[in-house]
C-alpha cells in the first residue's frame, strides 16, 4: 500500500533518528540564539494605526517631529491653593532629573483645590519608558514627603513603564503556570513521567525556536508588544496537542497488540496525517489576517504561522524519532496509581463516550436542535457587542493606581489625559489663509521649516467631540486654504482602528471560510463534511463572542475570574478569535472525522462508524481539550484586560468545541446526513485518494529497529 506523506516522514525519522533528533536540537539552538541576539523591533504608533490618525503620525515622523512622551501630574489639596508649595517642590524635583522638557507652570482647577503640572520626556518617545524611573522617583518623593496633598501621575512614559513591567510579570506567570499545569494533566493521562515530558518538551522547544525566528522577522515586519504572549499561547497549546494526538495513537496501537514498529507506522499514517492537515489548516486560516490591512494582525499572523509550523514539523519528524529511540522506555517513571488510572482511562473514556453517544445517535434530531439552541443562547449577547481600542486605564483595571490617576485627572481636567492632536500640513504654513485658520485654535505649535502645525484640542466628550472636530470644526476652518488637517490621539486612533477593522473583517472572513472549505473538501473529498465544518466553526465562534461580551462588556460573572466589565471588547479581539478558532477547531474536527472515515472505509455504516470514531478519539480529544482550556485559562487570569478576554474567549470556545460540538452536534448532524456525508464531487473523484483507512501491519525495514526491550 502506498504510504501517505506523514507515514513516509515518520518512517524516515525512525530510520534516521539520530539525524532527526540532533537536527531538531541544532535548529532550536541556532534559531533561539541568533534571534535572541538580534532583538525584537516593535511597531511605531504610525505603523499600528489606520486612517487619518496614522497619516498624522506618519507626517510627524517623516518631518522628524515624532511625539515626545507627555506626562501629567495632578496635585490636590483639601483647601484652595493648598497645593502651591507642593507644586513648587514638584517642579524643582522634576527639573533636577534632567529628563524632562516643556515643564509648564501649574494650571489650577475651577475650585482651586487641584493643579495640573504638564511636561514631556526628553528624547525618543519609544524609549521614554526605559528612562522614566528618575521622574517617577521624583514624583514619589514629593508624594511621600507632603502628607497634606495627594499627588497622582499619568502619561505615556509612566504608563509604558507600568505596561512593560506588567507584561514581563504576566509572561513569566503564564509560562510558570501553564507548563506545570500541562505536565500534570499529561501525567494523569499517561501515568508515566517520560510520556508526559515528551509533548511539553517538544512544545517548549518549538516556542523557543519560533521566538528566535520571529525576532529576526521583526526587523522587516515590526511587531506589537503582546505578540510574543500570543505566540506562546498558541504554540504551547498546539504543540502539546499535536504530540498528544500522535503519542496517544501509538500507545493505543500498542495496547491493541501491535508491535512497536507497526504501531509507530500506523500512528504516523493516521495521527501524523491529521496533524499535517490540522497544522496546514491553522496556518492558512491565520494567513487571512494579512488581509486585515493592519500591521498588528500581520504580526499576529506571522507569529502564529511560525510557531504552528514549527510545532507541526516537530510532531511529525522528531517525535517519531524519539519514540523509535525510547521504545518501551516511553513508560519510564511510572506513577503506580496514575498508571493504572491511565490504562483504565482509555477504556473508560471510550465506554463513557459510548454511553453519551447512544442517546445522541438514537435521537439525532432532538440533540442536534438542542445543542444548536444552547450555542445560540450563549451567542445572544454578541448581538450587542461594542469594540474599542482599550486605553491603558481600562487595560489595568479600575482599581489600579494608574487607572485611578487617569480617572481623577480626566474628571478634574476634562480632555486632559486624552486630547486630540491635529496635524496641519500645507505647502506654505505661513500663508495668510492658513495663519488665519490656525488663529482660531488654542495650543498651536507651528513648525515653519517643515510647513506643519500641531494643535492640541481637549475632547471632554470623547468620540462625540471627535466627530464634531473632524466633520465640522476643521472643515470650517481649513476648507479653501489649501491646508490638510489630520486628527490623531487616543480617541481618534481607536476610532480609525475600528473603522479599518470593520472594512477588513469581511475579506478575512471570506478568505478563512473559503480556504477551510477547500482544505476540508480536498482532505475528505466530501462537500458535505466541508460545509458542516464551517457551520460548526461559526457556531463555536458565535458562542465565544457571546460569552466574551457578557463577561467583559457587561461584567456578568467577571469578578469570579478577578476581572471586571469595561463596557467594550478590545477592538482586535473579534477578528483574532475568529481566525484562531477557525484554525484550532480543525485539530479536533480533522482528528475525529478522520477516525470516523477510517471506520467507514473498513465497511461500517455511518452510524457505526460515528460511534467507533468518537469512542476511539474521546480520550485524546478530552486530554487535548483539557490542556488547551487550562493553558488559555491561565491567560484569562493575567493582569491585562485584552489577555483576559483572549484567554477566556478561547478557553470557552475550545471547551464548547470539544464537548457540545464534537460529542453532540457533530455526531447528531452526521447521523442525520447518513451516507450523504461521503459524497465526492465528480472533479475530486479523479484526484489521488488521501487514504483514511488503517494501514496493514507491515513491519518497518530491518535497518531501522524501533524500540527495545519487552513491553511491560
Amino acid at each position: 500500500m502506498r504510504r501517505n506523506l506523514a507515514a513516509r516522514i515518520g518512517v524516515w525519522s525512525a530510520h534516521h533518528r539520530k539525524t532527526a533528533i540532533l537536527g531538531w536540537l541544532l535548529f532550536v539552538v541556532l534559531a533561539a540564539g541568533i534571534g535572541g541576539a538580534s532583538g525584537m523591533v516593535e511597531m511605531t504608533d504610525a505603523e499600528n494605526g489606520a486612517g487619518d490618525s496614522a497619516r498624522a503620525e506618519q507626517l510627524l515622523s517623516d518631518a522628524g517631529l515624532a511625539h515626545r512622551a507627555g506626562e501629567l501630574v495632578m496635585v490636590s489639596s483639601a483647601e484652595p491653593d493648598g497645593w502651591r508649595a507642593a507644586a513648587r517642590e514638584l517642579t524643582e524635583a522634576l527639573g533636577k532629573t534632567g529628563e524632562v522638557t516643556d515643564l509648564a507652570a501649574p494650571v489650577p482647577s475651577k475650585d482651586g483645590k487641584d493643579a495640573l503640572v504638564t511636561f514631556a520626556m526628553k528624547g525618543d518617545a519609544d524609549t521614554a519608558a526605559d528612562r522614566v524611573q528618575p521622574v517617577l522617583d521624583a514624583v514619589a518623593g514629593v508624594r511621600d514627603h507632603r502628607e497634606d496633598v495627594t499627588v497622582q501621575q499619568f502619561g505615556d512614559a509612566s504608563a509604558g513603564k507600568w505596561l512593560g513591567d506588567l507584561l514581563a510579570d504576566d509572561f513569566k506567570k503564564a509560562e510558570f503556570t501553564a507548563v506545570p499545569l500541562a505536565l500534570g494533566i499529561l501525567l494523569v493521562a499517561f501515568g508515566a513521567v517520560v510520556a508526559a515530558l515528551l509533548p511539553v518538551g517538544l512544545a517548549l522547544t518549538a516556542c523557543m525556536a519560533a521566538f528566535g525566528l520571529l525576532s529576526l522577522a521583526s526587523h522587516q515586519l515590526h511587531l506589537f508588544q503582546t505578540t510574543y504572549s500570543v505566540m506562546f499561547l498558541m504554540g504551547f497549546a498546539v504543540g502539546v496537542d499535536y504530540c498528544l494526538f500522535y503519542l496517544r495513537r501509538e500507545r493505543d496501537e500498542r495496547a491493541a497488540g501491535r508491535d512497536a514498529e507497526t504501531a509507530l507506522r500506523i500512528a504516523a499514517a493516521t495521527s501524523g496525517r491529521a496533524v499535517l492537515v490540522s497544522g496546514l489548516t491553522v496556518m492558512v486560516a491565520m494567513a487571512g489576517m494579512f488581509l486585515s490591512g493592519l500591521l498588528l494582525f500581520k504580526g499576529f499572523a506571522l507569529a502564529t504561522i511560525t510557531v504552528v509550523c514549527i510545532a507541526m514539523l516537530g510532531s511529525v519528524t522528531v517525535l517519531p524519532a524519539l519514540l523509535s529511540w525510547l521504545g518501551d522506555r516511553i513508560d519510564a517513571g511510572r506513577v503506580p496509581l496514575l498508571n493504572r488510572r491511565g490504562k483504565r482511562g482509555r477504556k473508560e473514556s471510550g465506554r463513557l463516550a459510548g454511553k453519551l453517544l447512544r442517546p445522541v445517535l438514537a435521537k439525532p434530531k432532538f440533540f442536534a436542535a438542542a445543542s444548536v439552541l444552547v450555542l445560540l443562547a450563549l451567542a445572544a449577547p454578541a448581538l450587542g457587542m461594542k469594540t474599542e481600542s482599550l486605553g491603558l486605564e481600562k487595560q489595568f483595571g479600575s482599581d489600579s493606581a494608574l487607572s485611578v490617576a487617569y480617572r481623577n485627572i480626566s474628571d478634574t481636567f476634562p480632555g486632559g489625559p486624552a486630547p486630540a492632536q491635529v496635524v496641519v500640513e500645507a505647502d506654505d504654513i505661513q500663508a495668510p489663509a492658513v495663519r488665519k485658520a490656525l488663529a482660531g485654535f488654542d495650543g498651536v505649535t507651528v513648525h515653519k521649516a517643515r510647513n506643519i502645525a500641531e494643535i492640541e484640542v481637549p475632547l471632554p466628550g470623547g468620540a462625540a467631540d471627535l466627530d464634531g472636530l473632524r466633520e465640522d470644526r476643521l472643515p470650517a476652518a481649513f476648507d479653501g486654504t489649501g491646508a490638510r488637517a489630520y486628527v490623531t490621539g487616543e480617541v481618534a486612533g481607536s476610532a480609525d482602528f475600528n473603522d479599518q477593522l470593520k472594512r477588513g473583517i469581511v475579506p478575512v472572513f471570506l478568505f478563512v471560510t473559503a480556504v477551510t472549505f477547500l482544505l476540508m473538501l480536498f482532505c475528505f473529498r466530501s462537500y458535505v463534511i466541508a460545509v458542516t465544518s464551517i457551520l460548526l466553526n461559526l457556531l463555536s465562534v458565535a458562542a465565544a463572542y457571546g460569552v466574551m461580551t457578557a463577561v467583559f462588556q457587561h461584567g456578568w460573572g467577571a469578578s469570579l475570574i478577578g476581572s471586571e466589565g469595561v463596557g467594550a471588547i478590545e477592538s482586535w479581539m473579534p477578528l483574532f478569535v475568529l481566525v484562531v478558532l477557525f484554525g484550532l477547531s480543525m485539530d479536533y474536527h480533522v482528528f475525529v472525522v478522520s477516525r470516523i472515515r477510517e471506520a467507514h472505509g473498513r465497511g461500517l455504516d455511518t452510524r457505526a462508524a460515528i460511534d467507533e470514531g468518537i469512542r476511539r478519539t474521546a480520550g485524546a480529544v478530552t486530554g487535548a481539550a483539557v490542556i488547551m482550556v487550562a493553558v488559555f485559562s491561565v491567560f484569562g487570569t493575567l493582569s491585562m484586560q485584552d489577555m483576559q478576554q483572549m484567554g477566556v474567549g478561547l478557553a470557552v470556545a475550545v471547551l464548547l468545541d470539544a464537548t457540545v460540538v464534537r460529542m453532540v452536534l457533530l455526531p447528531s448532524a452526521m447521523a442525520l446526513l447518513g451516507e450523504r456525508n461521503w459524497r465526492t464531487p465528480r472533479g475530486l473523484s479523479r484526484l489521488p485518494s488521501l487514504d483514511h483507512s488503517e494501514p496493514e501491519p507491515a513491519p518497518l525495514a530491518a535497518t531501522a529497529p524501533v524500540g527495545t526491550g519487552p513491553r511491560g
